[in-house]
């Protein structure tokens, strides 16, 4: 195994011109097969939400469930750094809130860092979580805990003065304590500025090739859901597909009575059973024998 990656193997591969891998994860079996293939960072996303409770925003998820699919993910995971999503309202309402929240996903949830979205207004909030000895990793551009704001899931920073403010988020940020960046839904040229002007690593999702790393939800790389297809994304497989079938085909068997067959059934040497009495049939002063599960009556 690889050595175990940290905040500052991040800042190295930035350094380097070596990109970063990251991806989402919500439980041990899929964090277990992505942290195999090479994944970096695995983010336990509040986009949990949307592609695991089936939520139309990231709105309803609540710190418990992220301490809970964080806990998860952390068991599956031997090498990658598991990011935590800090969820609506977890850090939003004081500074002393947020860093007991944040707290408790390091300590419950086990996470390596976490991850709050928001630009300068949270810098306050990003130096004290930092202080207290928890990495932060921020989040600007299309940031989704802000939908309704937005008006919608668009993309964010295409006129100068919307460009202008995020990158002095960005600087803002990193100057707040921000060990690594996540833009998300800006145009690619915006992304690159800021890329260059930061010293911390930034992590692209619709935000162009000039990142220092990339982040897919996993659902989306494998092709979970045929019906979500943003511009963004790029498939690497057809698990629906691959699903839809293999389902299909157990359905069909199970069916037709061919599964499950001598191959996948457990055998042992022949017996014979031997019914119980009849309760004439004990002796005077047995305990008669009830009808559930044989207890005495």
């Amino acid at each position: 195994m690889k050595d175990k990656v940290t905040i500052h193997t991040l800042k190295r591969l930035k350094q380097s011109g070596q990109k970063i891998t990251m991806v989402t994860a919500y439980d041990a079996t899929f964090a277990r097969v992505l942290d195999e293939a090479g994944a970096d960072v695995l983010l336990v996303g509040d986009s949990l939400g949307m592609v695991v409770q089936g939520h139309d925003s990231t709105l309803p998820v609540t710190l418990e469930q992220m301490v809970y699919h964080s806990t998860a993910v952390v068991r599956g995971t031997k090498r990658a750094l598991v990011v935590g999503d800090m969820p609506f309202m977890s850090y939003q309402v004081s500074v002393e809130e947020a860093v007991r929240n944040a707290g408790r996903l390091v300590a419950e949830g086990r996470v390596g860092a976490v991850k709050l979205e928001g630009g300068a207004e949270f810098a306050d909030v990003i130096s004290a979580i930092s202080r207290a000895s928890i990495p932060v990793m921020g989040h600007l551009g299309l940031t989704p805990q802000s939908v309704h704001k937005m008006g919608g899931y668009v993309v964010q920073g295409r006129d100068e003065d919307a460009a202008r403010k995020i990158l002095e988020d960005a600087i803002a940020l990193e100057r707040a304590g921000c060990f690594s960046l996540v833009l998300e839904g800006v145009p690619l040229e915006l992304a690159r500025q800021i890329t260059q002007r930061l010293s911390i690593p930034t992590i692209g999702i619709g935000a162009g090739k000039y990142c220092d790393g990339q982040v897919l939800v996993c659902y989306d790389l494998l092709g979970m859901n045929p019906d979500f297809k943003p511009k963004f994304v790029k498939r690497y497989a057809n698990l629906h597909g691959s699903i839809t079938e293999a389902a299909s085909a157990y359905f069909a068997e199970v069916r037709a009575g061919t599964f499950p067959d001598e191959e996948h059934s457990f055998k042992s040497k022949p017996i014979r059973l031997v019914a119980a009495p009849e309760p004439t049939d004990l002796a005077e002063g047995s305990e008669k024998l009830g009808p559930v599960y044989g207890a005495p009556v």
